[in-house]
């Protein structure tokens, strides 16, 4: 584990949490950790996670990882990302334009398909879901492989029942067996304008997914959890999860941001 200031990066064979609820802050973004509860069978946590931020360019990278056999394959992948700070810090800091997230999203794919990432890959134990996300300005983007979620909680977007930014996909992963080592690789990403006023951004490993009993099964739910402070609603999640006696390990990121700028709305309503 790691952090100064505006950057952060952990993984669960650092320290484990199991039975073990923590939550903590870089500078306006919270991370929650649970790493599932020895009485179900859990002794170890392959989650991971890092944060990147900005605030006087205004953006912000988070990513969460839910590796399997081992907390190998997200370290490689945290590891890649650490590697290429500058490059990668460079394009963030750059202003808005059309190209500004395909910028991005190119980088971390010629990243992710290098050789010598790839031939790493090979000799790690197991593999890893991974999801990317960054705000920058208005504008949210991802990049999911395999099955972590991103919420997007604003209230315009609730009234119409929208919470998610990507959908859950199974069989995809990076690592000893890596959708980036196939003649075409799996994955999905997007960009969101942000509605005007305040929304909250929040990634999720599947362990708040798969707990049993479903508390949180419905986004709703996910949702009317942050009523409170933001610390106190992770806290709150995770000790949920944890009495309703979910095995597998769990990994949060989140933080508010807002704006005033003008969105896109249907031409009848202008």
């Amino acid at each position: 584990m790691k952090s100064i200031s505006n950057h952060f990066y952990w993984t669960g064979a650092q320290s484990h949490y199991v039975d073990q609820i923590d939550v903590m802050s870089i500078n306006h973004i919270y991370v929650g950790r649970f790493g599932g509860n020895s009485t179900k069978g859990q002794s170890k946590n392959e989650d991971g996670c890092l944060v990147w931020m900005d605030e006087e360019q205004d953006w912000e990278l988070a990513m969460i990882l839910d590796a399997h056999q081992s907390a190998d394959s997200a370290e490689a992948v945290i590891d890649l990302l650490n590697a290429n700070e500058d490059s990668l810090t460079c394009l963030l800091t750059q202003p808005i334009t059309r190209t500004y997230f395909s910028k991005i999203e190119n980088h971390i794919l010629q990243l992710l398909q290098s050789p010598e990432f790839l031939k790493k890959c090979e000799t790690l134990n197991g593999e890893t879901a991974c999801l990317l996300v960054v705000r920058k300005d208005k504008y949210v983007w991802w990049l999911s492989v395999g099955d972590c979620v991103c919420f997007l909680f604003h209230d315009e977007l609730v009234q119409l029942n929208q919470y998610q930014l990507n959908q859950r996909q199974f069989y995809e992963w990076i690592g000893k067996v890596n959708t980036f080592s196939q003649q075409i690789p799996s994955y999905s990403s997007g960009v969101q304008e942000l509605r005007s006023g305040r929304s909250r951004i929040l990634l999720v490993t599947d362990g708040v997914l798969e707990c049993p009993g479903d508390p949180f099964v419905d986004s709703s739910a996910l949702h009317h959890a942050f009523s409170g402070h933001t610390s106190e609603s992770l806290y709150s999640i995770l000790e949920t999860i944890q009495n309703k006696g979910v095995r597998d390990s769990t990994t949060l990121i989140t933080w508010e941001c807002s704006h005033e700028q003008s969105v896109m709305i249907p031409s009848d309503q202008k």
